[in-house]
């Protein structure tokens, strides 16, 4: 089974909620599972096992407060982690148009940087059509399919 790192990217809680369910379904079917609301590049670094980035987008398609330091980490120094697995769950609002989950595109360029190596299409969640628990549930849904992926 995979050990997984879930990068966190949260204001309001709903992407934190959603990676401790992540987390939970993972665990359950046997994967060990880190949740990190506070990354840190060292946390990347001491493990090369895949990365499941969990992040809300705030104002213009921006990174939330408590993942932007790691972000602006990665950019600058751009930690090489060739071939490394990662994977995409962002929330946003499609109101907002051309930024519409901005904070995902951000955070997957930044890695994609570093020779990461991108695993399965991005979930974009959209509070337009689904929040709550319907948001969690589909997260949790497109990661078990995700886990199964990188496992292959």
């Amino acid at each position: 089974m995979a050990s997984i790192q879930i990068l966190v990217g949260s204001v309001y809680g709903g992407a934190l909620r959603s990676a401790n369910a992540i987390k939970a379904a993972l665990e359950q079917q046997g994967h060990n599972v880190q949740v990190l609301d506070k990354a840190s590049l060292e946390d990347i670094s001491s493990s090369a096992c895949p990365l499941l980035v969990c992040s809300s987008t705030t104002g213009q398609g921006e990174i939330p407060p408590n993942l932007l330091p790691f972000y602006l980490s990665l950019r600058e120094q751009l930690p090489q982690q060739p071939g490394r697995p990662f994977g995409v769950i962002v929330f946003g609002d499609s109101s907002f148009g051309d930024t519409f989950c901005g904070a995902g595109e951000l955070l997957e360029e930044a890695l994609l940087e570093t020779g990461a190596h991108k695993v399965g299409d991005t979930l974009q969640v959209d509070a337009l059509e689904t929040v709550g628990a319907a948001a969690t549930a589909e997260a949790v849904a497109w990661a078990r399919n995700w886990v199964s992926l990188i496992s292959v």
